[in-house]
């Protein structure tokens, strides 16, 4: 994965607007980690082939940033990305690492579903 460069994100975020594309968000401070240290609060969220149609999307802020995709009902957005790839299937990939390296958030879109 590469740093975010904020105009080929936005490049690619907008050439799936207004189609149909599957969604994987994820979400997690370390969900493992409670069970090594009790008083850690872990905290997560996952969903993987949600599909969408999202008519805007954007990426803002100055890094870590936000990719936000206006659906018709509001909004699905991701807060701390960091790195993005577009692979060799067509997808893009966003990811946030923290400060340690570790895996924070990551946003996905694609036209296929995700294996």
């Amino acid at each position: 994965m590469e740093i975010v460069d904020r105009k080929r994100v936005q490049e690619a975020i907008h050439q799936f607007a207004n189609k149909d594309v599957y969604i994987h968000l994820e979400t997690t401070n370390g969900a493992y980690a409670s069970h090594y240290d009790q008083t850690f609060f872990s905290a997560g969220a996952y969903i993987r082939n949600a599909l969408v149609r999202y008519e805007l999307g954007k990426i803002t802020g100055n890094g870590p940033y936000r990719v936000g995709l206006k659906i018709d009902l509001g909004w699905i957005y991701a807060e701390g990305i960091t790195h993005f790839e577009l692979d060799e299937l067509g997808r893009l990939l966003l990811a946030g690492h923290d400060y340690n390296g570790k895996l924070a958030v990551a946003l996905e879109i694609s036209t296929t579903p995700f294996e």
